[in-house]
């Protein structure tokens, strides 16, 4: 996470509260899932905000990219320009876009949650290198087995979405729990994955078998029409904030 769970989590909170003391007259069974309407002030004021958090998150990403570019240059004098970014993109986030809906072109406030966008190839906002393969999906799994790359194909009954990682079997404090008195960094040793991590409660929370088997959930996806394999990725070094 680059902010979702600080700034993107207070973004959200302020607008619910704004919105249940507005009360459209909505019966919930969740306060949460209190909502405005789109062009209410309260609305567009909620989707500037969520912007703003994107962009918050796409900064930090940089950021992080150039202190790995920095680490590259410093140990093995490989230049930044080497290095290059193939992809960036969010997920859990609403986006106006045009869809077909019963065979008439519509402008949709597309609101994409465990998933994100797959412009399928030819997409006009797709930028050129995109064009003939369709829009990077990228896919994490967990830090013991693997993570995608897959490319769109731009299923309409999915409004061009996929999903975007394998998702949690076990919920955090579960695996706290499960973890409490292990040894995790020598246990990802041993499964050849080196972990560095700023507190033993971050790896306990995202130990492998906390998420899904992503190969079945990547397979789930191809088959059913959404993206297409691209490569496997195994890792070998995990740093967790």
């Amino acid at each position: 996470h680059s902010g979702s769970r600080g700034l993107g989590h207070q973004v959200c909170q302020d607008a619910l509260d704004l919105f249940i003391q507005k009360k459209y007259d909505l019966d919930l069974p969740d306060k949460q899932l209190v909502a405005a309407p789109f062009q209410s002030k309260e609305g567009q004021d909620y989707f500037a905000a969520m912007a703003a958090a994107a962009n918050f998150a796409f900064n930090n990403r940089q950021k992080i990219l150039h202190e790995v570019r920095d680490a590259f240059y410093s140990i093995l004098k490989i230049p930044h320009g080497q290095i290059s970014l193939l992809y960036d993109v969010c997920h859990n986030i609403a986006k106006i876009e045009e869809h077909e809906v019963h065979g008439r072109m519509k402008k949709l406030c597309v609101h994409r949650k465990g998933a994100t966008r797959a412009f399928g190839p030819n997409h006009p906002e797709l930028l050129e290198s995109y064009k003939k393969t369709g829009q990077p999906v990228l896919v994490p799994g967990d830090m013991g087995r693997a993570s995608y790359l897959l490319a769109g194909l731009g299923n309409p009954l999915t409004f061009s979405s996929s999903c975007h990682g394998a998702g949690r079997a076990r919920s955090r404090i579960k695996s706290l729990k499960e973890w409490a008195n292990r040894d995790t960094v020598e246990y990802m040793r041993e499964q050849g994955v080196i972990v560095k991590a700023s507190s033993p409660k971050t790896i306990a929370e995202e130990m492998p078998d906390a998420y899904k088997d992503v190969d079945l959930v990547v397979d789930a996806t191809e088959q059913a029409g959404l993206a297409k394999k691209v490569a496997r990725l195994k890792p070998y070094l995990v740093l967790k904030g």
